[in-house]
């Protein structure tokens, strides 16, 4: 697959039909796969944070999920298809996990959310094989606290179901971080960090409406319903900008 480098971070250049492909074929992969979706705010977190970056380096797919590196790539003359968001992306996985009779995990989210999540998944793909969630609220989810006994549970609970792909939400870096520390001691074929889809999923959170989602403008729905968010939503503008610098 060929990558494209946006700010010093790889982005694979594919097209959602790609990428699906590209996922489907990790469950039949002899070692595991690490899928990450960066979007602008992503990247220039990366940018100014090697250990984030060399996980992103690393990772077997790296999808681009906003359209600032849609507009970063024709900048650089090297343009993306189209931005493949993460959301969109789990959603194909889970129709092929239920064509496939594949089963799920999903780490994260405030206590119940996950378990919502799983719920409402089950309830759509009825044929997926079996499904198992915790919430992100655990000891030793921030990375550096080691030694607690829930993290291990939590660790025991996924090998126990030994999951097809395992869904982590805790938002970036702090999911790309836990993937790449822990990808080794979970029994599962397939790791992806999912952000916030886990809200939508469980119904905790209005996913933009179509017309949004259609021109990339899902940042300014987000804006529009959480203007504390503006800070953030300030990375977009300055992303495009320091692309426009480095070219």
């Amino acid at each position: 697959m060929e990558k494209i480098n946006i700010l010093g971070v790889p982005v694979h250049k594919v097209d959602m039909n790609e990428a699906l492909n590209v996922s489907s074929s990790f469950f039949d992969r002899d070692k595991k796969s690490v899928i990450v979706t960066p979007n602008s705010e992503i990247v220039m977190m990366a940018k100014d944070d090697e250990k984030f970056l060399n996980i992103i380096k690393e990772a077997d797919l790296v999808i681009p999920d906003g359209i600032g590196l849609v507009i970063a790539s024709k900048m650089i003359k090297n343009p993306l298809n189209e931005r493949v968001t993460g959301i969109d992306l789990m959603e194909n996985i889970l129709n092929y996990c239920n064509e496939n009779n594949k089963s799920i995990f999903i780490l994260g989210g405030k206590p119940g959310v996950a378990d919502k999540a799983v719920e409402n998944i089950v309830k759509k793909y009825p044929n997926i094989k079996s499904s198992g969630s915790y919430h992100g609220y655990f000891k030793g989810h921030h990375i550096g606290h080691e030694g607690h006994d829930e993290e291990k549970e939590v660790i025991n609970k996924i090998n126990e179901l030994k999951p097809d792909i395992l869904f982590v939400a805790f938002g970036a870096p702090k999911q790309e971080l836990w993937i790449q520390r822990y990808k080794d001691e979970v029994n599962t074929s397939i790791l992806m960090g999912v952000g916030g889809s886990v809200d939508v999923y469980a119904g905790e959170v209005q996913r933009a409406p179509e017309f949004y989602q259609k021109f990339g403008l899902e940042w300014l729905y987000r804006l529009i319903k959480e203007p504390w968010r503006y800070k953030r939503m300030m990375l977009l503008p300055k992303f495009i900008v320091q692309v426009a610098i480095k070219k």
